[in-house]
C-alpha cells in the first residue's frame, strides 16, 4: 500500500471530493484527520467507512478560515494520531458574478476560505514536518488557478494566489524535504449544494450536457475518483521528486 505509515489530515472531506480522497487514501492504508465545518453527521460517515479499511480515523470539526480553530485542529490530529505527513487543503468557495457585483464582504469571505486557509493549515502542520524532515502538502485548485474567465474575480484571485504560496512553501521547505504541490480540478460530477454559486448553469446550459461537454476535448466531466487519484499520487512516494508543481486534471479543457 503507497501510504501505509503515513498519516493524512484532509479538509472537507464529508462529501464529493473531499469524501473520495479520504476513501482512496484509507484503502492505500493511510491513518485520517478528518474536517469538515458544518456537516458532522456525513463526516462521520466517511469516517466509518475509512475505519472499515483498517484504518485509524479521528475526525476534528473545525472552520479552517479561522487561524485559531487551525492549530487547535492540527494538536488535536497530532495528539490523537501523532503526527501529520499529509495535508490536503480541499476546502473551497465559488461564487460566481460579475467582478462589480462583488461586494467587499464577499470578496474578503471568499479569499479567507479559498487563501487564508492554505496559509494557516500550512503554518500549522510544517514544524512537525520539518522536524520529521518528511512531508506532502496537497492544495486543490481549479480551472481558476490556470486560465482566468468572466465572474469568477475572486475564485481566480485566491486560486493564484494558492499557487502562488504552494511554489513558495516548496521553495522554501525542499531542504526539509517537504513537498508542495496542487491539484486542479476542472468540472468535476459532484453534488452541489450551492447552485446560487455557478448561474451560468442555470440558464440555457444544463451541467453535464453536450453544451456544456463540448468545450471539454475528452467530453465528459471528472469523476471524484479523478482527482482522488492525482491527490494520492502527490501524496506517495511515486512523486517524491516533484514540487512547487501542479496537475490539471481537466480533460484537456485548458489548452481548448
Amino acid at each position: 500500500m503507497r501510504l501505509e505509515g503515513k498519516t493524512a489530515l484532509i479538509t472537507g472531506a464529508s462529501r464529493n471530493i473531499g469524501k473520495e480522497i479520504a476513501l482512496t487514501f484509507a484503502r492505500e492504508g493511510a491513518d485520517l484527520v478528518l474536517n469538515t465545518r458544518t456537516s458532522e453527521a456525513e463526516l462521520e460517515e466517511v469516517a466509518a467507512k475509512c475505519r472499515e479499511l483498517g484504518v485509524k480515523t479521528h475526525v476534528v470539526m473545525a472552520d479552517v478560515s479561522d487561524s485559531a480553530s487551525v492549530v487547535k485542529m492540527v494538536e488535536e490530529g497530532i495528539k490523537a494520531l501523532g503526527k501529520i505527513d499529509i495535508l490536503v487543503n480541499n476546502v473551497a468557495i465559488r461564487p460566481h458574478k460579475p467582478i462589480l457585483e462583488v461586494t467587499v464582504e464577499e470578496w474578503h469571505h471568499t479569499l479567507g476560505v479559498n487563501l487564508h486557509a492554505g496559509f494557516y493549515l500550512c503554518k500549522a502542520v510544517l514544524p512537525g514536518m520539518m522536524e520529521r524532515k518528511t512531508g506532502s502538502i496537497i492544495a486543490l485548485g481549479g480551472q481558476s488557478a490556470v486560465t482566468g474567465r468572466p465572474n469568477t474575480s475572486i475564485v481566480t484571485t485566491a486560486k493564484t494566489g494558492m499557487m502562488g504560496l504552494i511554489r513558495a512553501v516548496a521553495a522554501e521547505m525542499a531542504p526539509y524535504n517537504i513537498r508542495a504541490n496542487m491539484v486542479n480540478p476542472g468540472s468535476t460530477d459532484t453534488s452541489r449544494d450551492n447552485p446560487d454559486w455557478y448561474p451560468e448553469f442555470q440558464a440555457d446550459v444544463t451541467r453535464g450536457s453536450s453544451e456544456h461537454l463540448k468545450d471539454i476535448p475528452m467530453g465528459r466531466q471528472a469523476t471524484v475518483e479523478d482527482i482522488a487519484n492525482a491527490c494520492l499520487f502527490f501524496a506517495s512516494d511515486e512523486s517524491g521528486y516533484i514540487t512547487g508543481d501542479s496537475i490539471n486534471v481537466m480533460g484537456g479543457r485548458y489548452i481548448s
